[in-house]
């Protein structure tokens, strides 16, 4: 039998039993937060249509989704195959993708389900998703994405609601020193009205979205690919770049869009949600460069970590057209849990209670007490009490160091004194005390 070596594929990752201890943590948070401000849980299929996928995510969105190889004999009909182009043979071996993010997935889902749910409609989704990037520091192939989304909606009662959700979750998981950053895609529309770029608005969207990467000396050199005159071209770099307050960036921007009806609606959509929630930064640098958001773009990154956003999201008028369910608004805000999680691990945020197992071991010294050590298992697990009961034949010592190296904290001791007298070695594998008590009493001191 040929040895297969036992490896991953590039950006996937395993995870043991310590680190599910502490994924699940965060995810009981954002479930428990999510279902507080109102949210209800839907999944969807890790496969979707690519006629589905392709075109939501710009130009290098649409390169990083993982496509399926049809299967079957599919290709048996298909007649000079040879002659096929490579977009022409990539549709033909391929009619099906992973998801990319959650988004699409969702305006697929409220579209075919438009009978079924009432607006505006309120959703929260944890789950799996897939980019044909190149892993590095906080990127991945396959990682979880968390989102929360209002479906049917134009209101700027959900950006508020966004913002005080973001702090909400950020201080149940004890990370401080994030910031909120907000933009308005309807400005950067006005922006290229007046700077006359509108036909590589996206291009655009995609260079502002680099800033952070390639810096600000590097987007100067890329924007001059705008084709603009010198001097616009330095009046549009002074206005991403200007500082100040919320209140001094509008004031500063008002006179260069005056003539821009969209981009004036921008501006009115950021002053009123300053009056509902001002706790966010107006950052004309952010645009988000997913081609289907058209409003209100959101960015949380960390001041005190160096690993990009932790979360990013805004609103989308138009997802749901091309389903053939018109005039939907909606907006979400999608959180990286990978980040979060790394993120925790650096701070060492995670509670030490969390790693240590919330089970008893039942240790016997002999085989002839399984049954005895069954029916005391049982008796604990009817009192909601977690049990592990030792499997193997194994030396008390063994079955000690099980527990040490599985985290597990109490260990019931059950030998030939323990049976006749019904009185148990309960053993505390942290401060390594011991004490004689009856399970009545174990159960009430393992539930308190």
């Amino acid at each position: 039998m040929k040895k297969i070596n036992p490896s991953l594929p590039k950006g996937t990752r395993d995870f043991g039993p310590d680190e599910m201890k502490k994924r699940n943590y965060v995810f009981d948070i954002f479930n428990k937060t999510f279902s507080l401000f109102g949210f209800n849980s839907i999944e969807t299929p890790s496969l979707e249509n690519i006629e589905i996928l392709n075109g939501k995510y710009g130009d290098e969105g649409d390169k990083l989704i993982f496509r399926i190889l049809n299967s079957g004999e599919f290709l048996k009909k298909v007649k000079n195959i040879n002659k096929k182009s490579s977009s022409e043979l990539k549709n033909l071996i391929s009619s099906k993708g992973l998801r990319y993010d959650l988004t699409v997935p969702l305006a697929r889902f409220v579209s075919s389900n438009r009978e079924n749910i009432t607006l505006p409609f309120k959703r929260y989704q944890i789950q799996n998703v897939w980019r044909a990037d190149r892993p590095q520091k906080g990127r991945f192939r396959e990682f979880y994405q968390c989102d929360v989304d209002y479906i049917g909606t134009n209101s700027l009662v959900c950006e508020a609601e966004i913002i005080k959700l973001v702090y909400s979750i950020f201080k149940e998981l004890n990370i401080d020193n994030i910031k909120i950053k907000l933009n308005n895609r309807k400005i950067l529309t006005g922006l290229s009205e007046v700077y006359n770029f509108r036909d590589n608005f996206n291009q655009f969207c995609v260079l502002v979205d680099k800033i952070d990467k390639i810096g600000k000396d590097q987007f100067k050199v890329e924007l001059q690919k705008l084709e603009l005159p010198k001097e616009k071209n330095d009046e549009l770099i002074n206005i991403l770049f200007f500082e100040g307050s919320n209140k001094n960036k509008l004031d500063f921007i008002k006179k260069t869009l005056s003539k821009s009806d969209i981009g004036i609606q921008g501006l009115n959509e950021i002053e009123q949600l300053l009056l509902l929630d001002d706790n966010f930064e107006f950052d004309l640098c952010l645009a988000r460069g997913l081609s289907y958001y058209t409003s209100s773009i959101f960015e949380v990154i960390s001041s005190k970590d160096d690993i990009g956003s932790l979360c990013g999201g805004g609103r989308y008028d138009d997802l749901t057209e091309v389903f053939g369910f018109k005039d939907i608004s909606g907006i979400g805000i999608s959180f990286g849990i990978e980040r979060i999680i790394e993120v925790m691990n650096n701070r060492k945020l995670f509670p030490e209670e969390i790693i240590s197992s919330d089970k008893v071991l039942i240790s016997y010294l002999s085989e002839k007490f399984i049954k005895q050590s069954i029916d005391i298992a049982t008796t604990l697990r009817k009192n909601n009490i977690n049990v592990d009961l030792y499997s193997d034949n194994g030396k008390l010592k063994k079955q000690l160091q099980y527990a040490n190296n599985n985290n597990i904290i109490n260990v019931i001791i059950i030998g030939e004194d323990e049976i006749k007298s019904n009185i148990y070695t309960l053993k505390n594998m942290k401060i390594g005390t011991q004490e004689k008590l009856s399970i009545e009493k174990i159960i009430s001191k393992l539930s308190w």
